[in-house]
């Protein structure tokens, strides 16, 4: 039996990538161009994909670049920032180890690294400082890319995923002018920052009190057009030995609003129950499934808010827009305009819902059909 073309929850390979023709094009360019990019969109629509294409597509064509990315998602603290970035900067420099050793002795003036290299070097490379004197000369960590660049006649590319959650360090703010401050003035270095959080990367880089703005371009990644989706589920059946008819497959796209994460889990899972020609039939049993296989996570959501914001979540399913006007807050008991404005940021924070063009929706398109069958008992059964 083959395997389901479709992909979630892990970045998508060449094969089950599907449209982005423009993003590519731009990111390459920007990237290739010396122009840092910031990428910004709702969770699980597809950024980290897009940045391993492009980078895939620069190892491929561009030869006198190095590129890495470095997912900061586990990262804690300034010290591990600081010693993972070294860390993978050194490795991006050469693919020998020796060479790595070498670079640890050779580009450090006022630091000294300790280095470990175990049976496998490319898993068991581990480089560490001490912290007071990295504490103190931490700008030499941040500048170390464009050290190795300029020595070694090279172009350094950085991908840095989940950077939100370097504001959670202890000092960041200063810690944040420190890197403003360091990598606006490398000129063989390139930066992409991106990230799952669209509140906080929003923040970061379009709110004019803080240090990365202006940084770079910022690309606001969109919805992938729907007619795309169309042709890729298509031929993704025909080229695993199964059919769908385009006007089946439009229904996966629309009932989870071309979010490309949703996109392929319904794909996959009507994928899989599909014998030879998926129907509505089969879309309708893998909704249910998708949708039954995110329960707990939807009601574990529920739990953790109060009920004034589990209210305005019913206002914005019901499509209201005024929320502080009286008979809003009434209907719905909101509670005062405080607590509305209060409780709003806090859904935005909490990626519940986002605001697209002044209108208040929510971010998870199966969370919301969840929302509607508990709190107003709508049926989500397409065949109804």
């Amino acid at each position: 039996m083959k395997s389901s073309p479709f992909i979630y929850g892990n970045t998508v390979s060449s094969q089950s990538f599907t449209n982005r023709e423009a993003e590519v094009k731009k990111l390459f360019q920007n990237l290739t161009g010396g122009i840092n990019t910031m990428i910004i969109s709702p969770r699980r629509w597809g950024k980290s994909s897009l940045v391993e294409k492009v980078i895939s597509e620069i190892n491929k064509k561009e030869k006198s670049y190095k590129t890495v990315i470095i997912d900061l998602f586990s990262v804690s603290s300034e010290e591990e920032f600081l010693e993972t970035f070294a860390r993978e900067i050194i490795k991006t420099s050469s693919t020998k180890w020796q060479d790595w050793m070498k670079s640890g002795k050779d580009f450090f003036k006022k630091l000294i690294p300790q280095i470990k290299i175990g049976i496998d070097p490319v898993t068991d490379f581990s480089i560490s400082f001490d912290w007071k004197e990295l504490k103190k000369h931490s700008d030499e960590i941040l500048n170390l890319p464009e050290t190795i660049a300029q020595k070694t006649g090279i172009k350094i590319i950085i991908c840095l995923d989940e950077f939100q959650n370097l504001s959670s360090f202890e000092d960041y703010e200063n810690f944040e002018k420190k890197m403003r401050a360091v990598w606006q003035r490398q000129k063989l270095v390139t930066y992409c920052l991106y990230g799952s959080k669209k509140h906080m990367m929003t923040e970061i880089f379009n709110n004019s009190s803080k240090p990365f703005y202006r940084f770079g371009d910022i690309m606001m990644l969109p919805r992938i057009n729907r007619l795309k989706w169309i042709d890729f589920i298509c031929k993704s059946f025909k080229e695993n030995g199964k059919q769908i008819k385009e006007s089946d497959a439009i229904v996966i796209p629309q009932l989870m609003k071309d979010h490309s994460w949703y996109v392929q889990q319904l794909a996959h899972y009507t994928w899989n129950l599909t014998e030879k020609t998926a129907t509505k039939t089969e879309i309708n049993t893998a909704l249910m499934e998708l949708i039954n296989a995110n329960s707990p996570l939807y009601q574990k959501e529920i739990e953790s808010i109060s009920n004034t914001q589990l209210n305005l979540l019913k206002a914005v399913l019901k499509g209201e827009k005024q929320f502080t006007s009286t008979a809003v807050m009434r209907n719905y008991q909101l509670g005062t305009p405080r607590n509305v404005s209060k409780n709003k940021t806090i859904l935005i924070n909490s990626d519940l819902i986002q605001e697209i063009d002044g209108v208040y929706e929510f971010v998870d398109p199966a969370f919301e059909l969840w929302f509607r069958k508990q709190y107003f008992n709508q049926s989500y059964n397409i065949n109804q």
